[in-house]
């Protein structure tokens, strides 16, 4: 059964190799911040950067948490990105299955 709910996010960022995502990504799962991540690319990616169009390859992380969890899991990501100012975005994931939220909520509760 699919439902809809607002307390679960898929967080974003990105790094500029695979090896900074991977780290991003476990640091973030084994921290329980997230229940799970993904590192997808390279991606190309045109941005503007200090006033210059700029091109590169970057490396997608992909993080799965709760609305709950997003602050630490936001601190942590800043806190390990070794960019000054690294892209970091949230969606609400607004269907899944009442299975999937259920392990993605005990997946990212803070052991008592």
């Amino acid at each position: 059964m699919l439902r809809r709910v607002s307390d679960y996010l898929q967080v974003t960022t990105v790094a500029d190799s695979q090896e900074v995502a991977v780290r991003l990504a476990r640091s973030a799962v084994a921290a329980r911040l997230a229940a799970s991540a993904q590192v997808l690319g390279p991606a190309t990616s045109i941005y503007w950067h200090l006033g210059e169009l700029g091109t590169g390859q970057e490396w997608q992380v992909v993080l799965k948490t709760t609305a709950a969890r997003f602050p630490a899991l936001r601190d942590h990501l800043l806190s390990e990105h070794p960019w000054e100012n690294p892209e970091l975005t949230a969606v609400e994931i607004v269907g899944a299955t009442d299975a999937y939220f259920g392990w993605l909520k005990r997946t990212v509760e803070p052991a008592d």
